[in-house]
């Protein structure tokens, strides 16, 4: 590896470690799930999941998940 890539692996473990620096805007996940795999969209702040309990009540323990490894790097919306 030249010192040029060296250099520029150092910088993204330095970024890496300083989450704030990111925003997430969109974002599509395939999570598996205990029984099935879901599919998880994150976009400008509004969160899809196709599993059952997300279509009747607007969060599932998927989007939960991403938004606990996603905290600072996206939107939170605040609940009514």
């Amino acid at each position: 590896m030249d010192y040029g890539m060296i250099s520029k692996l150092e910088k993204a473990r330095r970024y890496a470690q300083e989450r704030e620096r990111f925003k997430v805007n969109s974002l599509t996940v395939t999570m598996d799930g205990t029984n099935n795999p879901h599919v998880v969209h994150y976009e400008n702040g509004n969160w899809t999941c196709d599993c059952d309990f997300f279509l009747t009540r607007g969060r599932c323990s998927h989007t939960m998940a991403l938004e606990l490894i996603l905290e600072g790097m996206i939107e939170v919306k605040q609940e009514a």
